[in-house]
C-alpha cells in the first residue's frame, strides 16, 4: 500500500465523507438481505431486537467498507470509478478512515452480542474480518478467484438476520448464504467486463484482466446455471412456499437468459458495446432484491 497517488494534505472531512466511506449503495443491499433473513425466520421477532440486529448489520457493513477504502486508497486513486472517494480525492486523512472503520466494526459486534445474542455477534465479526482482511488484503490483489472466494463476505447478512431472530443455525440460512455466494461472481464479473481498464491500471487481477473476456463470460454463464437450482433449494428442502418457488424459478431463468446473451452471443459478436453486460449487472442487483423480497412475502402470505 502506497500513498504516492493520494494528496498528502487532506481537507477536513464532513459527515458526507464519512457516510461515503460506508459504501451506502452496497450497504442498502446488505441491510435488505439481512432484514429479509430476519423477517423470513419462522418466529415472532421483537421490534426492538429486530431494529438492533439490523442496525448492527448496517454498522458492521459500514465499518468493513471503511476499512476496505482505508487499505485501498492508493488503488482507488488510479481507478476512474473510485477516484472521487474521500481518501483518493484528498478530503479525508487516512487515519480518520481507519479509526472510523474500527469504531463502527467493534461497536457493531459488541452491541449485537449484548443486545441480540453472541452467536449472531460472532458471525457478524467473521463477516467483517472476511471482507476487510481475507478479501481486501489477501485475495483481491493476488488471485482472479478473489470474487469467487470473497463472495462469502457479502453472503453473511441474511444468515445473521436469521440467527438474530432464532438464535440458531438451520438449513435455510445456510442456503441463503449459498445463494448470495453463487450470485456474487456473475454479478461482479459483469461489472468487471465493462470497467476492465480500471482494474488493469490498478494491477488488480480480476477475471477479465487475467483470463480474458471469453473465459469470463463462460464462467458467468456457469455460475448463473448453478444458481438456478440453488435458488430453488429453499422451496425444495427448507420449507419455503410456492410464492417463493415460482418467483425463484422466474427470476433465475431470466438471469440465465441474460447470462447466455453475454456468454454465447457476445462471444460470437465481439466487444462492439457493453450494453448486454451492463444489462446483466443491473438485473443482478434487481434479482437479489426481488428474490429475497419473495422469500419474505412467501413467509407472510403462507404463514
Amino acid at each position: 500500500m502506497t500513498a504516492a497517488t493520494i494528496p498528502s494534505q487532506a481537507l477536513p472531512a464532513d459527515w458526507r465523507d464519512f457516510f461515503a466511506l460506508t459504501k451506502p449503495r452496497v450497504m442498502s443491499l446488505v441491510i435488505f438481505t439481512g432484514l429479509c433473513g430476519l423477517l423470513a425466520a419462522p418466529v415472532p421477532v421483537d421490534p426492538v431486537l429486530g431494529f438492533t440486529a439490523i442496525l448492527c448489520i448496517a454498522l458492521g457493513a459500514g465499518g468493513a467498507a471503511a476499512l476496505n477504502q482505508w487499505w485501498e486508497a492508493d488503488i482507488d486513486a488510479v481507478m476512474k470509478r473510485t477516484a472521487s472517494r474521500p481518501l483518493p480525492a484528498g478530503r479525508m486523512q487516512r487515519q480518520s478512515a481507519l479509526t472510523f472503520g474500527l469504531v463502527l466494526s467493534l461497536a457493531s459486534v459488541f452491541v449485537m452480542g449484548v443486545g441480540v445474542g453472541w452467536l449472531a455477534a460472532v458471525i457478524l465479526a467473521v463477516s467483517i474480518v472476511y471482507y476487510a482482511v481475507i478479501y481486501t488484503i489477501w485475495l483481491k490483489p493476488r488471485t482472479p478467484q478473489n470474487i469467487v472466494i470473497g463472495g462469502g463476505a457479502g453472503a453473511f447478512p441474511p444468515m445473521i438476520g436469521w440467527i438474530a431472530a432464532t438464535g440458531e443455525v438451520t438449513l435455510m440460512p445456510v442456503l441463503l448464504f449459498a445463494i448470495i455466494f453463487f450470485w456474487t461472481p456473475p454479478h461482479f464479473w459483469a461489472l468487471a467486463l465493462f470497467v476492465e481498464t480500471d482494474y488493469a491500471k490498478a494491477n488488480i487481477p480480476m477475471m477479465p484482466v487475467v483470463a480474458g473476456h471469453h473465459s469470463t463470460r463462460r464462467q458467468i454463464l456457469v455460475y448463473a446455471v448453478l444458481l438456478l437450482p440453488l435458488s430453488l433449494a429453499p422451496f425444495w428442502f427448507a420449507g419455503a412456499g410456492p410464492v417463493y418457488g415460482a418467483s425463484a424459478l422466474l427470476l433465475s431463468s431470466v438471469f440465465v437468459l441474460l447470462s447466455l446473451r453475454v456468454a454465447v452471443f457476445r462471444g460470437l459478436a465481439g466487444d462492439m458495446d457493453m450494453r448486454p453486460e451492463k444489462r446483466l449487472f443491473a438485473y443482478s442487483v434487481l434479482y437479489l432484491f426481488a428474490l429475497f423480497a419473495a422469500l419474505v412475502a412467501d413467509r407472510w402470505i403462507m404463514g
